[in-house]
């Protein structure tokens, strides 16, 4: 600090929305750091998300509002080890708890080394020596190390937002114990749930010898390291009001009307095999199967955003999941009524919000989650006097705070199809207790409170 005003907020993320695109982001992780970065101003540093014929390690800075955006391309190569490989192939299935689907090739490690080093030399220039330096997830957990090496001292901290795994786990993964060396080289941690930030600990006194000091501070060789769980929130006044005016916009209103007294489930997910798609999918075919007084009756919409297109598991994924919904429409649709609706495109936030609000159903069933913002803005969403029902994978970090959800175990197709029976058959006061307890949370934790928390703690000496 200085002069009694804020320190600069430097937020450092794998990808740099363009500030000049017409459409507001719709990934949880670019909305959240956006608003916090527009309340305080600063710096956003990362990959700009195109690609260049070599490395380039001069940034390209644009002011808008009160926010600089400091960008690089990556080159094809870079790319593909660094993002597509070490970091989507090894270190992301790894954290959701599918080792069949890690690929792990040494020049994929190298690469995310490469890019971590590539990314401090980049913004080392531009940082002016009063700053909060603020990292986020899995892609760049070496770079507190990197800037170390360069001289920064300032305040630096991590922000995972997927889960942490267990150390049985985290042992698949070669060189892990570099990870968790690196990762003990910032000053905080933050994890989405009590659950992550307990299997770091138990990793890092395993597997590299950190000692505990008091709770919540670990200390491995010279360095004292933090750590906290700071859940991240939505802003639901926002969302509230999107939700409001959009729920009238054409598009809506056209699903609406083409609904008539249907009752319409929604699910909305990158497309990715963490989600526990294809399992939800078999889902609503058991619903209609075994509670044959739904068919005719409910509508299932689920929309999966295209996904790491270059990877094979996500290109058979579409495929499968096309198939499956081929089969229970053939199966069960009649000539006024087609159950099953299934969209691989991106959609508008706006447009998602106003869905929400039509939706008698939230599906949110991932099979491992760092949190899940979908299933809060689903919640905050709702319109309180008639509001829908969340069907929520007890899996999901979102689950530690939204237990008034239908909660269900993400495998288990026959409990989720009970669940979103017992969803759909709820009476309103129900729906109403349950929606008013989750919006109690929602407002409790805030994404202001998660900013103003993190934030906090990270100025702390």
């Amino acid at each position: 600090m200085s002069g009694g005003q804020p320190a600069r907020l430097v937020v450092v993320s794998n990808r740099v929305p363009n500030p000049r695109a017409s459409q507001p982001q719709a990934g949880g992780l670019a909305v959240a750091l956006s608003g916090a970065l527009r309340r305080r101003g600063g710096l956003w540093f990362g990959w700009d998300g195109k690609l260049s014929p070599g490395p380039v390690n001069r940034p390209r800075v644009e002011r808008h509002g009160n926010i600089d955006y400091a960008t690089l391309p990556l080159s094809r190569q870079d790319y593909d080890d660094y993002y597509l490989g070490f970091a989507n192939e090894v270190i992301w299935p790894v954290c959701h708890f599918n080792l069949g689907a890690m690929d792990y090739r040494r020049s994929y490690a190298e690469g995310y080394r490469r890019v971590n080093r590539l990314f401090a030399d980049a913004l080392t220039p531009l940082l002016e020596g009063d700053e909060l330096i603020w990292v986020h997830d899995y892609h760049l957990i070496p770079l507190a190390r990197e800037l170390r090496e360069r001289g920064v001292r300032q305040p630096i901290g991590f922000f995972l937002h997927i889960p942490f795994p267990s150390h049985e786990l985290l042992r698949a993964l070669p060189g892990y114990r570099s990870l968790l060396e690196d990762l003990c080289r910032y000053d905080l941690l933050g994890f989405q749930t009590e659950a992550d930030r307990h299997a770091f600990e138990d990793c890092a006194r395993q597997g590299i010898g950190a000692l505990g000091e008091t709770d919540g501070v670990l200390r491995h060789r010279d360095h004292r390291l933090r750590t906290g769980v700071y859940p991240v929130g939505v802003d639901i006044n926002e969302l509230t009001d999107l939700a409001g005016r959009t729920v009238e916009a054409p598009r809506v209103r056209r699903l609406v009307q083409g609904l008539g007294e249907r009752d319409l489930i929604v699910g909305v997910d990158r497309l990715d095999y963490s989600k526990g798609l294809p399992q939800r999918f078999r889902a609503f075919e058991n619903l209609l199967q075994d509670y044959p007084h739904r068919r005719g009756h409910t509508v299932f919409m689920q929309i999966a955003s295209p996904s790491r297109t270059s990877i094979v598991e996500y290109d058979e994924l579409r495929q499968r999941l096309e198939g499956l919904s081929g089969h229970i429409n053939g199966t069960y649709a009649d000539l006024d009524w087609v159950p099953m609706h299934y969209l691989n495109k991106t959609f508008a936030r706006g447009s998602l919000m106003g869905l929400y609000r039509a939706a008698r159903v939230g599906l949110v069933t991932p099979l491992r989650d760092g949190m899940n913002l979908v299933a809060k803005e689903f919640v905050a969403t709702q319109n309180p006097e008639n509001p829908g029902v969340l069907v929520l994978s007890e899996l999901a970090g979102a689950a530690a705070e939204l237990d008034a959800a239908v909660q269900v175990n993400p495998y288990d197709i026959d409990a989720i199809a009970a669940g979103l029976n017992e969803a759909l058959a709820m009476p309103l006061p129900e729906r109403r207790r349950r929606h008013a307890r989750m919006m109690e949370v929602l407002r409790r934790g805030s994404i202001l409170e998660w900013e103003r928390r993190y934030l906090r703690d990270l100025a702390e000496p």
